[in-house]
């Protein structure tokens, strides 16, 4: 036996009379929402100042110019220096590992290869990550009048 089917239907009605006026409350609203827009935006930028690192360190080169004048210059100079030697170690290195079949898979071994690279490797790589947003945050060299 089938379930008999029910057809409901009903009317909405809007009430007469004059319609609401929007238009009085809509502006004060849009400025409510320009100025908190404004300050959302005035807050991401001093959040994205803060976590901007360069900006850091121009402040801290500019800070001690009258000290150390031309620091960020010469870390600019000295940097590829230091970068090449660290990528000639880790040459060094990988081709060591390559052509032994990276056997350090006993003590000995691997606290000699530790004591040949490890120590050079992580203070080469402690070099780099110090002189190289000195050398990014220093100014371009003054270019010569002509």
């Amino acid at each position: 036996m089938e379930a008999p089917i029910y057809v409901t239907t009903s009317v909405v009605r809007l009430p007469a009379g004059p319609a609401p006026d929007y238009d009085s409350g809509v502006g004060d609203l849009l400025r409510q929402v320009l100025e908190i827009q404004k300050e959302q935006l005035t807050v991401l930028k001093a959040q994205a100042a803060a976590q901007d690192g360069a900006a850091r360190w121009r402040a801290f080169l500019t800070r001690w110019q009258g000290d150390f004048p031309d620091v960020g210059t010469a870390c600019k100079q000295v940097l590829p220096v230091i970068e090449r030697a660290y990528l000639q170690l880790v040459q060094e290195l990988t081709d060591k590992l390559r052509d032994e079949g990276g056997g350090l898979d006993n003590e000995f071994v691997l606290g000699e290869f530790l004591d040949r690279y490890g120590t050079r490797l992580g203070q080469l790589g402690t070099v780099l990550s110090q002189l190289g947003p000195l050398a990014d945050a220093a100014p371009p060299p003054a270019q010569a009048s002509g």
